[in-house]
């Protein structure tokens, strides 16, 4: 791994959660390293993570994304992590009988030709066709959850808009397609946090600041470790009484002839459950905080409703909430210039590539009339997020119940941002608005 090294201080900013909760630095500093060296080494200076890297510009992660021969998923880590984590998942997993550096078999940390066959089984029902069939349920979801919202704000019309929409609204919704009880939900969105905000003390509910790697760890392994129980459970509910859900199509799997594992059944459930309403819930608080800090833009959207798909598609551009995904060459290869060689540990930076001013004129601004889905927040090419039209809709849905009720709306506090490398986004987002 020859080529440009990052300096020890722009790499720990790279690594380190904590720089992901100050928005502007972050990209400051990516727009500094995309102008200077787009594909750059970042190596450790604690020498505690592998080193990989880092790839900023828009065209690079594009093509990294659309070439599946290129750059594989399985091989190792899809998601940053030490050195010690990743040795502890391929421990946990060989005693599962499919040593992996992913802790979780979910579709990202799949490749040809096993990744196509699972993504197959659900791919149907996330297509706009079956979801028209959910659109009336989750527009009642919506009006309710504003409802709730509304009511929360009291005499005072202040509320905090994560806690009582931006998490529990897209929770709702994706634990009824999975055929979660509601009484569950707390549990789901709980685990979700600890096993995406483990390196938040907030969001993980460990009360420490200052966790350690291994701490971080355990934390993850032990929401992945209830999820899977909790998810087993259900599959057997499922295979002995059916129901019109993605519960029971998992639960009842098969691939070439034979039932898919518990493994590849409880990563499936997993990233269904989990990515499947943390995500939304970063892009829903990052419009609503867009809009707060924008008077013009709020009343502009509220005017036109024609303008609301541009408001999901900004929203989820500008907040991206997978921050990245990592790659390993498989194949030595040449990106901007930079010769990556076969093995190599690859990040592909989301955040850097939806903020590239070579694709997006005044990337940092929320425009409510920017005209585009280029936008690589739900990836590409075969990996592509298979639950984007869900995430569209219920954002839409949301947003319509929301112009509908809230005439003006203002920051109430200082938002704060989670301290994530991975999945990122507002964990509060404190408002003051009138409802009509």
């Amino acid at each position: 791994m020859t080529g440009p090294v990052a300096s020890p201080a722009d790499a720990l900013a790279v690594i380190d959660p904590k720089s992901y909760a100050d928005w502007n630095a972050a990209l400051d500093l990516f727009d500094r390293l995309r102008a200077e060296t787009p594909v750059v080494r970042i190596e450790s200076p604690t020498n505690d993570h592998e080193p990989f890297w880092l790839v900023t510009k828009y065209d690079d992660v594009m093509r990294i994304s659309k070439d599946n021969a290129t750059f594989l998923n399985a091989p190792r880590s899809v998601v940053f992590t030490n050195r010690g984590g990743e040795a502890l998942a391929r421990q946990v997993t060989a005693q599962q009988g499919d040593e992996s550096p992913n802790l979780v078999a979910s579709l990202v940390a799949m490749d040809a030709p096993k990744h196509p066959k699972l993504r197959r089984l659900t791919q149907d029902w996330f297509m706009p066709k079956n979801l028209r069939s959910l659109e009336g349920r989750v527009r009642e979801l919506a009006a309710a959850t504003v409802d709730r919202f509304i009511a929360a704000g009291g005499e005072t019309g202040s509320a905090d808009f994560v806690t009582h929409v931006a998490a529990p609204y897209p929770l709702h919704v994706v634990m009824q397609i999975l055929g979660v009880p509601e009484e569950d939900e707390p549990k789901m969105l709980f685990l979700t946090q600890q096993m995406f905000g483990g390196q938040d003390e907030d969001l993980s509910k460990s009360g420490m600041a200052d966790m350690t790697p291994e701490m971080i760890s355990q934390i993850v392994f032990g929401a992945v470790a209830e999820f899977e129980t909790y998810f087993e459970g259900l599959a057997a509910q499922r295979r002995a009484n059916p129901t019109d859900d993605v519960a029971t199509i998992l639960a009842n799997a098969e691939v070439d002839g034979e039932p898919i594992s518990a493994r590849d059944r409880a990563g499936y459930y997993i990233i269904t459950a989990s990515a499947g309403h943390d995500t939304t819930s970063a892009s829903t608080a990052g419009a609503m905080l867009a809009l707060a800090k924008d008077p013009e833009q709020f009343a502009k959207v509220k005017a036109d409703r024609s303008l609301l798909a541009n408001i999901v598609e900004e929203a989820i551009r500008w907040t991206t909430p997978v921050q990245h995904f990592m790659r390993m060459a498989n194949a030595d290869v040449e990106l901007s210039g930079v010769k990556i060689a076969k093995g190599d540990w690859i990040m592909i930076n989301y955040v850097a590539a939806n903020h590239d001013p070579a694709q997006f004129d005044n990337p940092r601004k929320f425009d409510v009339t920017r005209d585009q889905t280029r936008h690589l927040a739900f990836g590409a090419g075969a990996h592509q997020c298979l639950g984007l039209h869900l995430a569209r809709l219920e954002m839409k849905l949301l947003f319509e119940a929301l112009l509908d009720r809230i005439e003006s709306v203002e920051l109430a506090g200082e938002p704060r941002r989670a301290k994530s490398t991975f999945v990122g986004g507002l964990k509060t987002l404190p408002l003051r608005f009138t409802a009509r």
